[in-house]
């Protein structure tokens, strides 16, 4: 076929087949090889074969190849065409190369609307929510007219709370241009008002709106679902015209998250057509609320109804068998993601080397990591952390070095926690300092009270106590109990009275009467022989009623999941 259409002089069949082609992922390698075939034959591809070109490749995700063509645009002088152009953009984008992008939007002598708003799209995506903002007023400025879909492009980077006032920005300038009355802007509008958290915005947004669809309603029951309002987001799903699986996915997934499983359930077998995403809520609700096995046992019926699972149901349930360390069950898991197809996705491996870090198979996480043809930050912090976990500090500090000659990846707050874990377990008091404060000065990320208690820990085994102290306040956590939690640990392990008699004092501050406060204490009494303390202790204990719970771990025997206590 390809032979007969090359030997045609005519260039609109060759054109129309590739354009035609390279519609779908499974005909657009057919389209590059025509297009290859074309060139070796002599024949010219004109500005629309490389946008179908540019569409084919974006579809198989190959990379190379793009910087190839790039390369032959460049070459014949399309580089100044904007529809060639904004095309690759767009592709550069979608694969998150922002810099090649920007770089690409540069050079065209005169970028159109959707040339800005690819641009603007891709830092919203990114989390440079200024950078988008930025562009937004740019274009303003300039002397093309934004289009709604610009708007609703740089409300996708104002969903976080502290983002708001800029997001009410954003909501003015869609005033000001008109584009007030549009249902696309107004449900954007709804759906970043209830992920900054501001659901009474939402609400009068919605209310204000003159024509609604479904999307419209969808988004506002989502918004009150994001924000656990749960009586609301049921209300208006009652309210609703004719609810579709969106709508019940919402509630399904709002109910499950605050713990009304029983309620969700019974949606759900309401439900006319579930899909995966109903099941997952389920699955994650069961999870987060701790009641692993329950989630296990679903997912197997899930399994034996044959609904599809996709990568949400497996990083899902994964991290159940990851809190149990369910070895036997995590394993069954893993093998059906190999079925699956799901095992190579970034989401479903990072899941699966925290499963197996946490059940002390540190080889089979390393073995997943490095099956992953593509690898994320949450990936580089799954392994760092595991590493940390069992007591591989030397691998996880590697590991840290690794990833930050990593192009595009940038330490965070969790790749830090498991950094200054991997010191604590090997008392690298220097190390652990000169990590947090490369993590202040060199990365700007403000210190959380897991980095404070790592650091009372580091500095609580070099006896560093009355340090780690001063570092509470220094830092601003004199109301966190957590952070008092650790010194007071630290003091049990160091047998420092005096400083855990002022830790255990802020914790009973701060969250009150506390079974863990007065074991340990008890304990550092007794360490010190101060016998008549003990017995203070206890009998504290006594008069409040508490007592020392049974320890307890949890055996897998046959993929059951029995408790087995230990009592002293």
């Amino acid at each position: 076929m390809f032979d007969g259409i090359l030997q045609r002089k005519d260039g609109f069949s060759r054109t129309s087949l590739i354009s035609s082609l390279s519609q779908h992922r499974c005909s657009s390698e057919q389209a590059l090889f025509l297009a290859s075939r074309m060139r070796s034959s002599g024949f010219k591809l004109n500005s629309y074969s490389l946008v179908c070109l540019i569409r084919a490749l974006s579809n198989l995700g190959w990379i190379s190849y793009a910087q190839q063509l790039h390369s032959y645009i460049l070459k014949s002088g399309f580089h100044s065409n904007v529809f060639v152009a904004t095309a690759l953009l767009g592709v550069y984008v979608k694969w998150g190369f922002l810099d090649h992008a920007h770089c690409l939007f540069g050079e065209i002598p005169q970028p159109n609307v959707v040339s800005w708003n690819s641009l603007i799209y891709g830092y919203a995506q990114s989390g440079e929510c200024l950078k988008a903002l930025g562009l937004v007023s740019e274009l303003a400025r300039s002397s093309l007219r934004p289009d709604v879909f610009t708007f609703t492009a740089a409300l996708t980077a104002c969903t976080q709370p502290s983002f708001l006032d800029l997001a009410r920005s954003v909501h003015c300038k869609i005033i000001k241009f008109g584009f007030e009355s549009s249902i696309i802007a107004g449900n954007c509008l709804i759906d970043m008002y209830g992920k900054c958290g501001s659901v009474c915005d939402a609400i009068l947004e919605f209310h204000l709106m003159k024509d609604k669809d479904i999307v419209s309603w969808n988004s506002i029951i989502g918004a009150n679902a994001q924000n656990q309002r749960v009586a609301d987001a049921l209300d208006l799903f009652h309210q609703m015209p004719v609810p579709d699986t969106i709508s019940y996915n919402e509630v399904i997934s709002c109910l499950a998250q605050v713990g009304n499983m029983e309620d969700a359930l019974k949606i759900l077998s309401e439900m006319p057509n579930p899909n995966s995403s109903s099941w997952n809520s389920v699955i994650a609700g069961y999870v987060k609320q701790n009641r692993v096995q329950e989630a296990l046992d679903f997912f197997s019926k899930m399994h034996s109804a044959g609904i599809t699972k996709d990568q949400f149901t497996f990083s899902s349930i994964i991290r159940g068998a990851a809190c149990l360390s369910a070895l036997n069950w995590g394993a069954l898991i893993h093998c059906c993601t190999i079925k699956s197809g799901w095992d190579s996705c970034i989401v479903v491996g990072s899941a699966l080397i925290d499963m197996y870090s946490k059940c002390g198979q540190i080889k089979k996480a390393e073995m997943v990591f490095g099956s992953l043809t593509g690898r994320n930050l949450v990936t580089w912090n799954a392994m760092i952390s595991g590493y940390a976990h069992n007591g591989n500090t030397r691998e996880a500090l590697w590991m840290f070095k690794e990833m930050k000659t990593m192009r595009g990846l940038k330490p965070d707050h969790i790749t830090f926690v498991g950094v200054l874990s991997a010191c604590g377990h090997d008392g690298l008091l220097g190390d652990g300092i000169r990590y947090f404060e490369s993590m202040t000065r060199e990365y700007g990320i403000r210190p959380t009270a897991e980095h404070c208690s790592c650091m009372i820990h580091l500095l609580g085994q070099g006896g560093e106590l009355l340090r780690a102290q001063r570092m509470i306040y220094e830092l601003g956590f004199e109301s966190c109990g957590l952070v008092w939690k650790a010194l007071l640990t630290a003091c049990r392990a160091c047998g420092d009275v005096e400083v855990a008699e002022v830790a255990a004092v802020k914790v009973l501050a701060l969250e009150g009467d506390d079974e863990f406060v007065y074991v340990l204490m008890s304990n550092t009494y007794a360490s010190h022989g101060r016998w008549n303390d003990v017995s203070d202790v206890r009998e504290l204990m006594r008069e409040r009623g508490m007592r020392k719970e049974a320890g307890c771990s949890w055996i897998e025997v046959e993929n059951a999941l029995p408790i087995s206590s230990i009592k002293e």
